[in-house]
């Protein structure tokens, strides 16, 4: 073989596909042990004794019919034959549920390697697999066993894919019984008749008598006799009753698996007392964020006035211009080193985040929420993408593809925005710390609690007036319980640290520097006096606009607009604006107390801000982001203005009602 292989894995989701590509490849994919992390095909490339090998992650999916658009990815890159071999990645903790994907591939007639994944927890519940007898009744596939989170088996599965595709597919046929096998035969004639070069009859056959959407539409023929109803289901059932027969033969000790996970979800998903539960272990994580965070932090206060100092006496002693210190200390280094203080914090909820999803606990929040979410017109499976929110919207919006309805998609899009993202975490610890500091993980998380309140307030309201909703049932996998694996926790914690370092060292690098000239220049060039600024003349322009929120002064209406390019921005701009080199220490956070005491900013004007913070536009990644996922600037720019309004309203709520009492 001196071509260029191309190995697709394919599998259920949650099965250990991307923790497999990520051992080959080295690829730092985001793993977790929830479905729908894999939104889009990913490559890499790995070799084998010689050989270049081009490897695909594959959304996961439970079937060959496709309905959502990660399942349509999947189906595409194998019915189009851009994989010369597929590898099968299956549970083998939950063989049962797995095989029915597999049947369906084995009948395409590609060839393909199974990978028995998992096997380490099947040896910890103290069942056996038959390794002779399952690849027999596969069809003489190769099955290899394999653990890709201690990343044992993987050299024998690449030679087996290696080798198998010199030797073609494995012959596999399920006996569908007499009445399903006569219409096939009547199927496959028509086919043949009318597409003579069309390969694999049999599989097209199937698709055909099962209603399958894209391959009625490609392949239309004229059936001489209509076939008996329920077809689908008679084959689905005739499918799962070989597998049954599989598993009776292959699988033994099932009866000894671990109830540990029952229990636990005895308490975690029970309908009463989960939603509490959920809000209670959030509550515990930014507890956490604060009390850790904050014990971490004093690092970095330091280490950012070594360098503050430092840069500002090294320009000086270089007889540098007033202007170019002011722009490198009070600009680029307040701005950005201002935010890179909040690092502790974010690395303490990324982690617990890993931990809650690398356990298999997110899941289960989709359960748990799906009789509210069924409220406003979406099932459970629409929260998933709402929970990635809490790290980055950007994502959060794609996976909403896991979504197989569009309008159902559209209307996650419109509210997972409202999800406090990490970048909104830095405003949160600054305001609650100042303005409530006996309270401060508890205001910082009552944003959480709002954002998701309003996400669904939305949506219902979104509901009552859409006629045209469907059936939202939820169908979601909840895997078992496992312990969080290390190396994917630092994948995880890593990529997000990194993202947030990349993000202090561009946009918001770039956004010091913006937001410095508008408060050092004006229409007469350089001025001395920042009232006199372009920043200031913009900022009173709006101030009439959020007097009625509270947030009436043009400093604050500076730093709100400016952090439409990153949230984390609003920090770094009061930063610059009032010239506190580090808002996140205790001296940075009595000035900029003392700077906005002076303006008459109080405990209610921060809180409003805070809720202004959390619902109005996006950020300018997200927006674009939003535009790409649905293919319309017209419905983007409504979105964002819709959210710019919203929180006007809600703020201005906080603000004249709580003004009422207080």
């Amino acid at each position: 073989m001196n071509k260029e292989l191309t190995v697709a894995f394919v599998g259920n989701p949650n099965c250990g596909k991307t923790t497999l590509f990520n051992a080959f490849t080295g690829a730092n994919l985001k793993v977790a042990n929830w479905p729908g992390v894999t939104v889009e095909k990913k490559e890499g490339e790995t070799t084998y004794k010689g050989h270049r090998i081009r490897l695909i992650d594959l959304p996961g999916t439970y079937s060959l019919t496709s309905y959502s658009i990660e399942e349509r990815v999947s189906r595409k890159c194998i019915m189009e034959e851009e994989a010369d071999v597929i590898i099968n990645v299956v549970d083998a903790s939950s063989l049962e549920r797995n095989l029915y994907l597999t049947t369906q591939l084995l009948e395409m007639e590609k060839p393909m390697v199974v990978a028995l994944n998992m096997m380490d927890i099947v040896e910890e519940r103290g069942m056996e697999i038959d390794l002779h007898r399952l690849p027999e009744m596969l069809g003489s596939v190769p099955v290899i066993p394999v653990s890709a989170r201690k990343r044992s088996g993987l050299d024998v599965l690449m030679h087996a894919a290696v080798h198998h595709y010199s030797e073609g597919a494995s012959p596999f046929q399920i006996d569908y019984g007499e009445q399903i096998e006569r219409q096939i035969d009547k199927t496959k004639e028509a086919l043949e008749s009318e597409y003579p070069e069309l390969g694999n009859l049999r599989w097209h056959a199937l698709k055909i008598l099962e209603n399958d959407g894209e391959v009625k539409k490609n392949y239309p023929i004229a059936a001489k006799e209509p076939s008996p109803e329920n077809m689908e289901i008679q084959i689905i059932n005739k499918k799962y009753a070989y597998i049954e027969e599989i598993v009776e033969e292959c699988l033994f000790y099932k009866s000894e698996k671990s109830a540990a996970t029952d229990r636990i979800d005895r308490i975690l998903t029970h309908p009463v007392w989960g939603v509490p539960v959920f809000l209670c272990i959030m509550a515990l994580v930014f507890f956490l964020t604060f009390t850790v965070g904050d014990a971490l932090k004093g690092v970095f206060e330091q280490l950012l006035e070594i360098v503050s100092s430092g840069m500002r006496l090294f320009l000086q002693n270089m007889d540098a211009s007033d202007w170019l210190v002011s722009l490198v200390v009070d600009g680029i280094i307040a701005g950005v080193g201002g935010i890179l203080t909040f690092l502790p914090n974010i690395f303490i909820l990324f982690l617990a985040l890993a931990l809650l999803e690398d356990s298999g606990y997110m899941s289960r929040v989709a359960y748990v929420m799906d009789g509210i979410m069924g409220k406003a017109g979406l099932s459970g499976k629409a929260f998933l993408p709402m929970v990635l929110g809490f790290g980055c919207t950007v994502p959060a919006i794609m996976a909403t593809r896991t979504l197989e309805s569009q309008r159902d998609r559209l209307k996650t899009i419109l509210i997972t925005p409202f999800m406090s993202c990490s970048a909104r975490l830095p405003v949160y610890v600054l305001f609650s710390e100042i303005f409530f500091p006996k309270y401060a993980a508890v205001t910082a998380f009552s944003m959480y609690v709002i954002g998701l309140a309003a996400a669904i307030a939305v949506a219902l309201v979104v509901h009552r007036t859409d006629r045209q909703g469907g059936d939202n049932t939820l169908l979601i996998e909840l895997p078992e319980y496992k312990m969080p694996n290390a190396y994917t926790i630092w994948i995880y914690v890593w990529e997000k640290v990194k993202d947030y370092l990349t993000k202090a060292g561009t946009t918001i690098f770039a956004a010091s520097i913006f937001i410095w000239f508008l408060l050092n220049f004006g229409t007469t060039g350089m001025v001395a006096d920042v009232s006199q600024s372009f920043g200031a003349v913009i900022g009173k322009w709006l101030e009439p606009v959020l007097s009625l929120a509270g947030l009436g002064h043009w400093q604050i209406a500076v730093s709100l607009l400016s952090g439409i390019s990153a949230k984390e921005v609003v920090v770094s701009s009061l930063c610059v604006m009032f010239g506190i080199g580090n808002a996140n220490s205790a001296a940075g956070m009595s000035a900029l107390h003392a700077n906005l005491g002076a303006l008459g900013f109080g405990p209610l004007n921060a809180y409003a801000m805070m809720v202004f913070c959390l619902l109005y536009t996006p950020c300018a990644a997200t927006i674009a982001t939003i535009r790409k996922e649905t293919y319309s600037t017209k419905w983007t720019v409504g979105m964002v203005l819709f959210q710019l309004v919203f929180a006007w309203v809600c703020a201005v709520l906080i603000f004249q009602i709580g003004s009422l009492f207080l």
